[in-house]
């Protein structure tokens, strides 16, 4: 355990920001996720209001509309927060110093990954189903998704900026909720994200390992450079 327990969503936000970054469920690092760190109430003990609510799986849509956290699938392609201070250099050392265009243009970036892009970008902030859609990701479409939005989000260039539910002719919300994408610079901007851009990758990862170390400095550090996904391409 990191702390006694996250019972509210500035517990989480406050933790956050001090450590710079932590998983949504457990990971290979024992101890370090939210899962492993909320009250028992806040994570099991749901409420009903339309729909059900368990507190800690609705913090994700409340950080990203009050802009407090990044949220996304960030660690070994499985969600999780990062703090906006350590942002830029996420930034900084996921993208390896390209921008989306200049990876498309190297032929390092797939058509796939492109046209996810290029419909966001075109579309603003968008729905999951309504990019699905518009990229005839369906039966008998193309195929690949998730593993495309994930490599998107694994790179930086793609963020989750809310969770919208579909509703009854009551108002009353149902359903585990449509994940809404924006361009990170679009939506985050540019001066947040390219911040870091003046130091290399290599200085950008080094400053994250230092950051959390300092914080948690028993974290074995061949475990958390995995995590981060050190020599990996997503």
């Amino acid at each position: 355990m990191i702390i006694d327990e996250i019972r509210k969503r500035s517990d989480l936000v406050d933790l956050v920001n001090e450590i710079g970054f932590l998983p949504f469920f457990s990971c290979r690092i024992e101890g370090f996720s939210l899962e492993e760190n909320v009250s028992y109430e806040a994570w099991y003990q749901g409420r009903w209001k339309g729909r059900v609510h368990w507190d800690a799986w609705d913090w994700k849509g409340e950080v990203l509309r009050e802009k407090e956290l990044v949220y996304g699938k960030f660690f070994e392609k499985k969600a999780g927060f990062i703090s906006m201070k350590l942002w830029p250099d996420f930034c900084n050392y996921r993208r390896d110093g390209y921008d989306f265009d200049a990876r498309f243009d190297d032929g390092i970036a797939a058509y796939k990954d492109k046209g996810v892009v290029d419909f966001i970008n075109g579309s603003g902030a968008t729905l999951t189903r309504e990019i699905k859609n518009g990229l005839n990701y369906k039966k008998g479409g193309n195929k690949g998704f998730e593993t495309v939005i994930t490599r998107l989000q694994m790179q930086t260039y793609v963020v989750p900026v809310d969770y919208e539910y579909s509703k009854r002719k009551s108002g009353d919300e149902y359903g585990w909720g449509n994940c809404r994408y924006d361009i990170a610079e679009n939506y985050r901007g540019d001066k947040l994200c390219r911040s870091a851009y003046k130091r290399s990758p290599e200085e950008s990862l080094d400053r994250i390992i230092k950051h959390i170390r300092k914080a948690l400095p028993r974290m074995d550090e061949d475990e958390l450079r995995t995590l981060l996904g050190c020599k990996k391409k997503w």
